[in-house]
This record gives C-alpha cells, structure tokens and sequence, in this order.
C-alpha cells in the first residue's frame, strides 16, 4: 500500500466532518504555508507552548517560530536550556498541564478517531487531558479507513522511518511503546486539528 498517497476531497470532507462530530475542531488547508498560518492564528502571542517532537511542525516552520521567535514562552526551549536535573523534572512536569500542546498524530480514521503512538509517552498525557488546548497539524496521507489499517500504517512505514530519524540524531531506534486513541473529545474548542493537502510527517 502507497502510505504516502493523499486521498480525495471527499474523503478528506468526510473524516473531517467526523472528527467534528467527535468534538474535535477541524480546519482544511491547501500548503504548509496555510497551515503555519493557522496555527499561529489558533495560538496566541505570549502563549506558554509544548511544541511537542514532530517532523511535521519541523517541516511547516513552526517549530523554528515558537523557539526561536520570543514571541512565545516556549517549554522545550527553557527544557533544553537547562542541565539541573530537578528543574528540569520540575519543568517537564509544567509541559504535562501547558497551556498550548501542540504536535502532529500518526493516524486519523475516517470515521474521525485520532491515533498517536510514541516511545516514551511525553506527549500523551497533555494530549489526552493535561494540557488546556492541543493543537495537531496533519498531512492528510495519514487518514486511513480504521483502526486496523491505522495500525498497519503505523507499523509498516511510520516506525521504521521514525527509528532512522531517531537513529540519526540520538544513535538508538524508536518503539510503539505506548498508544493513545482519541474516540471523543469532551471539552468543546480544546483539541483542534488542522489537516494539510500535503504529504507532511511520517
């Protein structure tokens, strides 16, 4: 199966109706240019923001603007720039409950539920329930008929291209060590997904 292929409006329209119904607030946009744009527009200036590890954010430009534009307090960045262990715990903890989270997913059904797997689990908390919004941007490559397929998405091609991302920069592999599946956000306006007419992110 072609994982990279990028599916038809139709279906594009009908995941994201799905995911509504779910009560994931959901945006359609053409580039990553559009993309990065919404996410700015969606996260205010002078928010406190966990950008979340994500090939897609990288590729976007968002990562780089939340770092590296002081216009946002950035939690990775204050994480990154301290050595004390404590404090880093300490602020580990702040990025569980950050006032922004966001991130890409794995997989998005097409009946709107939302897979994210991750080695050490960092980001799943905030996504669940910790943080006060999330905010996902993703390539609509990844929407796939359900959770079965999902999972053989996941498995076939975005771990292994994961392990050589993480093999390349930190010199050890990555695992499906643990998965979170969205089937209903509860809180209205906290999770919103922003899907890319792109291949975007593994």
């Amino acid at each position: 199966m072609d994982w990279t292929k990028l599916p038809e409006d139709i279906i594009i329209e009908k995941t994201s109706n799905n995911l509504k119904q779910r009560g994931v607030e959901t945006f359609i946009v053409n580039t990553r240019d559009e993309a990065k744009k919404k996410v700015l527009e969606l996260v205010p200036e002078g928010s406190e923001v966990m950008n979340n590890t994500s090939v897609t954010l990288d590729q976007i430009g968002v990562s780089k603007e939340i770092l590296e534009s002081g216009r946002y307090n950035a939690l990775r960045k204050i994480i990154m720039s301290t050595s004390d262990k404590e404090q880093r715990q300490k602020w580990r903890k702040i990025t569980a409950t950050a006032e922004y989270s966001i991130g890409s997913v794995q997989a998005v059904t097409e009946d709107g539920q939302v897979v994210i797997v991750s080695n050490t689990g960092s980001q799943l908390s905030p996504y669940a329930s910790g943080a006060a919004n999330v905010v996902w941007v993703v390539g609509t490559q990844k929407i796939v008929k359900n959770l079965d397929e999902a999972f053989k998405r996941i498995r076939e091609y975005t771990l292994p291209l994961e392990s050589e991302r993480m093999k390349k920069a930190y010199g050890v592999g990555s695992n499906i060590s643990k998965i979170l599946i969205i089937e209903k956000e509860v809180v209205p306006g906290r999770t919103k997904l922003i899907f890319v007419k792109e291949n975007l992110g593994f």
